[in-house]
């Protein structure tokens, strides 16, 4: 079958594997219908070194059971799901409470026992606890919300749920890419009255608004940052999500968070140390939360909207590409000629 793999930085293949098969009996095998590519695969694209095994690429997708190992109980050939970006039992501790994403049988795609999901086809361990059965479907909008499911819709909501956000809070979102737009419509569906998105592409941006975002500010930095306090009141947001997860975005959101307010990070940290201290938390009584989305958690709560039409968040797809055109569809969201690259088998 074919599959995406990294084989260093901007060396992005699509190539020949072993077809995905059962190794255990609570596996599945799930045909993908949909993939993408994830503005974190682009970390990678940027700094992986060189490698002659490769990385098998892609932690999102839906798709069609087509086979299930003896001790599977929930699913059954021909059913749709929506695969998390984690796998998980479903039964240990963690992920009883909702944290499957610390699941001590639990892992991340791309581990080379078990492949990844920029493919044709994927391995699925621990299928019970992992999949999530949804309507099949044939139509492409729909399959396009099915498919933030398994990672942005959910990291956004991650955002805004440890955040805080509510209707008696304001909020800015720093960040337009799929995560943050997805955290702005999360925070609308929170309740939040003002939302202010900081991104400085103008169609992402437009899409923000639509979203919910109350205003935009395209300017960063010191200037970025007064902007944002001037639209608060003076004072910044009760809550900032950051959806980045570099560190200048960081320091923009110690920046425009109001004394007593929450910072939450769901932009996958490229650094390693950051300001704690008087002047950017403690002084002012901030908290700081985030963290990898268990979004096997939320799906329940958002598929209802998604079904009934309320809300599209499948939007943030803007291209789709085949799953050769894999390179083509990192490429493109590299060089910001795309905001979130879907592909299709």
């Amino acid at each position: 079958m074919k599959a995406t793999y990294m084989f260093g930085a901007g060396d992005v293949r699509v190539i020949e594997v072993p077809d995905a098969s059962l190794k255990a009996p609570t596996d599945a095998v799930v045909r993908v219908t949909r993939s993408c590519v994830c503005g974190s695969d682009l970390h990678p694209f940027h700094k992986m070194p060189a490698s002659e095994r490769g990385r098998a690429m892609g932690h999102e997708f839906i798709g069609v059971v087509e086979e299930v190992g003896a001790n599977v109980r929930t699913l059954v050939k021909g059913d749709f799901v929506v695969s998390p970006f984690v796998y998980s039992c479903g039964t240990c501790a963690f992920c009883r409470e909702g944290l499957q994403t610390s699941c001590r049988l639990g892992g991340y795609w791309g581990d080379p026992e078990i492949g990844a999901c920029q493919a044709e086809a994927v391995r699925v361990p621990l299928a019970d606890g992992t999949l999530v059965k949804v309507p099949a479907t044939d139509d492409a909008g729909m399959l396009a919300s099915y498919l933030t499911l398994s990672d942005v819709y959910g990291t956004g909501y991650h955002a805004a749920l440890y955040g805080g956000v509510s209707e008696d809070t304001s909020v800015t979102v720093i960040g337009d890419g799929a995560v943050g737009l997805l955290a702005v419509l999360s925070a609308k569906q929170l309740g939040a009255k003002q939302i202010i998105l900081m991104g400085r592409h103008a169609a992402r941006t437009d899409l923000g608004r639509e979203f919910g975002a109350t205003d935009v500010v395209e300017e960063r930095g010191a200037e970025g940052i007064a902007k944002v306090r001037e639209l608060a009141g003076g004072d910044g947001t009760h809550v900032v999500l950051e959806a980045v997860g570099h560190l200048p975005a960081y320091a923009q959101a110690t920046g425009v968070v109001r004394p007593g307010g929450t910072i939450s990070r769901v932009g996958v940290p490229q650094y390693v140390e950051a300001p704690v201290a008087w002047d950017a938390l403690f002084g002012n009584n901030i908290t700081l939360t985030g963290g990898v989305a268990p979004v096997s958690s939320y799906i329940e709560a958002l598929l209802p909207a998604v079904l009934d039409g309320t809300v599209n968040p499948g939007r943030v797809f803007d291209v789709t590409m085949g799953l050769d055109d894999a390179p083509a569809g990192y490429a493109a969201m590299d060089e910001r000629a795309a905001l979130k690259v879907m592909l299709a088998p």
